[in-house]
């Protein structure tokens, strides 16, 4: 007897549900102007002012004003501040920002209890059985959009769909202060038509591979079986062949462990040496300090992952038992470490930094982080 390979239908998205994906409006930037309405007219930029840092600092996010200018979060302010010389540059204040966030959280604790925060930021709801007993998506987020710019006098940008994938894509639709509602009768026609780096996985990196094989937009993605986008792109690929057909069943999570924060940078071929490093790395570390920031904690595990032109990984680590918080503590550990364990006659392919083992600022131990956290910075 002969056995074919068996083939299974792909199956079809779970429609039934009601997913919200709100996402603040220029948040840290907006906080700032409406606690300082003179400063609404001007580009506002949420970064020490580069000659205090010696240019070395990045920006946290900036206002609508400062983005005409093409200034963006994770740009170093040394070139937000040549593209606009004239902005107004604000340090980050993240204890007043985390309380307004908490003063959101709580506006969204009136219409469900499913609540993933996902920032400071940005949060999932999932409103299919909402506590007001709203039927109608869109009509509940009209209103938890009026509600927080009546509490908190800050707009926000909501995507309304079925999953989550969706619901997020949504929100960038119409900002600011924007609703976008994505059907499931209409999720494949948005889906395809979208540009393939809109795709969450499909970074600058990976975007040549995809350009190579005529993938440019969803529809040509949707072209290729799941063994064609396995072969090429791996476990990316299998997510991305359902997540283009609108299949994307990921529930709304409201306790969701993280135990560290990192940020990583590939190369094509790059020799560090112990006086070069801290430059290098300097931006990643930049970023894991801002996150850390936001949580308001401090971390006593740096690790530093080095990969070579062989791919061959190590990882290596130090402690901190006071634990550390600042971008200058974090270089310092990462110099020694690669002091000790780096190889300077070797090319390397990918450097990263992350910090683990949390502590709050009295030196409690946090066992995990809180929930509202997520590991790379966004464009806000």
């Amino acid at each position: 007897m002969e056995y074919g390979l068996l083939t299974f239908p792909t199956p079809k998205p779970d429609t039934s549900r009601k997913i919200l994906h709100v996402d603040m409006d220029a948040f840290y930037a907006n906080i700032e102007i409406r606690d300082n309405p003179s400063l609404k007219p001007y580009p506002v930029v949420i970064a020490k002012h580069p000659k205090k840092t010696y240019g070395r600092g990045i920006v946290t996010t900036c206002n609508y004003e400062a983005r005409k200018f093409g200034i963006h979060s994770a740009m170093a302010s040394q070139e937000a501040f040549e593209r606009c010389p004239h902005a107004i540059f604000i340090p980050p204040n993240f204890d007043k920002y985390r309380q307004v966030s908490k003063q959101i959280r709580q506006i969204f604790s009136q219409y469900t209890d499913l609540i993933e925060p996902l920032s400071l930021d940005e949060a999932y709801l999932d409103v299919t059985h909402n506590k007001k007993q709203i039927t109608s998506a869109v009509l509940l987020a009209q209103e938890i959009q009026y509600q927080i710019l009546k509490q908190v006098n800050l707009t926000c940008s909501i995507g309304v769909s079925y999953n989550k994938f969706i619901a997020k894509l949504a929100s960038d639709f119409h900002k600011p202060f924007g609703i976008t509602l994505v059907s499931p009768e209409e999720a494949l026609v948005f889906l395809k038509q979208l540009p393939i780096e809109d795709f969450y996985g499909v970074g600058r990196k990976s975007l040549p591979s995809f350009h190579a094989l005529n993938i440019y937009k969803g529809e040509d993605l949707y072209r290729f079986s799941l063994e064609e986008l396995e072969q090429h792109f791996g476990k990316m690929g299998h997510s991305l062949y359902f997540k283009v057909r609108g299949i994307h069943d990921a529930p709304v999570i409201s306790h969701r462990q993280r135990k560290s924060i990192g940020s990583e940078k590939t190369f094509l071929d790059m020799y560090i040496t112990t006086e070069t490093v801290a430059s290098v790395v300097r931006p990643l570390v930049q970023k894991i300090i801002t996150r850390l920031g936001e949580l308001n904690l401090k971390a006593r595990t740096v690790t530093l992952k080095m990969r070579y032109d062989n791919f061959e990984t190590q990882t290596r680590q130090s402690q901190v038992e006071r634990g550390i918080s600042t971008v200058d503590e974090c270089l310092n550990q990462v110099e020694a470490l690669w002091e000790l364990h780096g190889n300077s006659t070797r090319a390397l392919r990918l450097i990263g930094v992350s910090l683990s083992n949390f502590i709050d600022p009295e030196g409690s131990v946090q066992l995990q982080l809180p929930i509202h956290q997520s590991i790379e910075p966004r464009k806000r």
